[in-house]
């Protein structure tokens, strides 16, 4: 177990004894290999005050976790991909009540499933347009295709929209074949994990004329100074690339080269949902500037404004997911969480039954990856391994009490 601390803990309000059952809680996790090796990094005022990891990146290879590691961070794009669209909302290329036909022109004939079945759904018109707000807060009324709780996930199983795209289909192309399926419900009425930061994704390339990949790298990750996020690991970071795995026998990390080795090469569709690989240097850059309200030594990314509306729970009636969303992609309890313009934010933390303050927000990736960002107690805490699917620890629920416990 590699363990650094960088700064002084008593200096930045922690109990450095206390930090240290971080690592050793989830030394226990590499002992008996339900995860592979893992890395935490916590920070305060974007200030680094515990630094750890354990494992292995690759153990078939015998190749630690360490600090340049590259991480396939799934769901962790999502944010990303909202604070791309957010550069061109502040610009003025679009808003949060345009629909989204006026980007994509399909989703003005996007219909609504009623009843039936994924064979034969009947399906009604719209009550409103899908708006740009609808894909930030996954109010948009699609759905996954790996969720089985809804006749519409099956009919996009059934398109080969299951785990990704079909082979060979771009952003563009994946962006008309779901706004061609039955939306789950009327926009603007639920919450459903879904594609939905996708479309956004494919939005940011219409307003703004540039590949996704190429607006990110310019707007995000040359200011901020990511030299090692990207939708797939070149040949440069691919011996720094750690393997991906699943629970095997007696819940044993067991290797997954068959998703795995998707990272190796360019996508055919720029994933703003979950296309992206990073290293935890990069993504801690990423959410300092979050915590930062939109800056990084120097670099503005957005204004404090914009960050203060991202962060802030956006379904209707200030409701939680338990109470407005479908019941599906329950990791945890959803209850006393609401969800911004491309986080999850805590509402009420007793509901919640978390340490973390209100108005705290991250996300999760489905590798069991994991951040947050707490304004209130300035700080940054990012967790990184590689095992899927994400709810077999929910490492979020068991790192948070972990990192509170320890500030004076």
């Amino acid at each position: 177990m590699q363990l650094q601390v960088v700064n002084s803990p008593a200096k930045l309000g922690f109990d450095a004894k206390r930090l240290g059952r971080i690592a050793e809680y989830f030394q226990a996790f590499v002992d008996d290999r339900r995860l592979p090796g893992w890395l935490v990094h916590v920070a305060r005022e974007g200030e680094s005050a515990f630094l750890a990891s354990s494992g292995h990146r690759d153990l078939e290879a015998g190749l630690p976790v360490e600090d340049d590691t590259v991480f396939r961070i799934y769901s962790m794009t999502k944010p990303i991909t909202s604070v791309a669209a957010m550069i061109l909302y502040e610009r003025g290329a679009l808003r949060l009540n345009d629909p989204v036909s006026e980007y994509i022109p399909a989703f003005a004939e996007a219909r609504v499933f009623a009843k039936g079945s994924s064979e034969a759904p009947l399906t009604v018109g719209l009550t409103q347009p899908v708006r740009i707000w609808h894909l930030f807060t996954h109010t948009a009324g699609l759905t996954y295709g790996f969720m089985y709780a809804h006749p519409t996930d099956a009919i996009y199983r059934k398109r080969g929209f299951e785990w990704g795209q079909p082979p060979g289909m771009d952003l563009a192309e994946s962006c008309d074949n779901w706004a061609s399926m039955p939306l789950a419900f009327q926009p603007g009425s639920s919450w459903s994990y879904s594609v939905a930061t996708d479309v956004l994704g494919r939005v940011v390339e219409v307003a703004s004329g540039m590949s996704l990949d190429e607006f990110f790298r310019t707007e995000i990750f040359e200011p901020l100074g990511m030299t090692d996020t990207a939708f797939w690991a070149d040949e440069s970071r691919q011996e720094r690339l750690a393997a991906l795995y699943i629970p095997g026998e007696g819940k044993k990390a067991m290797r997954f080269d068959a998703f795995g080795n998707a990272a190796l090469s360019r996508p055919s569709t720029l994933s703003g949902g979950g296309g992206l690989v990073s290293t935890a240097t990069d993504y801690m850059r990423f959410i300092t500037m979050l915590l930062n309200k939109g800056e990084l030594e120097g670099k503005r990314i957005l204004g404090r404004k914009t960050v203060e509306l991202m962060a802030t729970n956006h379904l209707p009636g200030n409701l939680d997911i338990e109470s407005f969303g479908r019941p599906v992609f329950a990791e945890s309890s959803e209850r006393g969480i609401g969800f911004g313009l491309g986080f999850s934010v805590v509402i009420d933390k007793a509901a919640a039954k978390t340490p973390q303050s209100e108005g705290t927000f991250g996300w999760g990736g489905a590798a069991s990856t994991t951040f947050w960002v707490d304004p209130v107690e300035g700080l940054t805490v990012e967790f990184f391994t590689q095992l899927l699917p994400s709810s077999t620890y929910v490492i979020a629920d068991r790192l948070a009490p972990l990192v509170y416990q320890a500030l004076l």
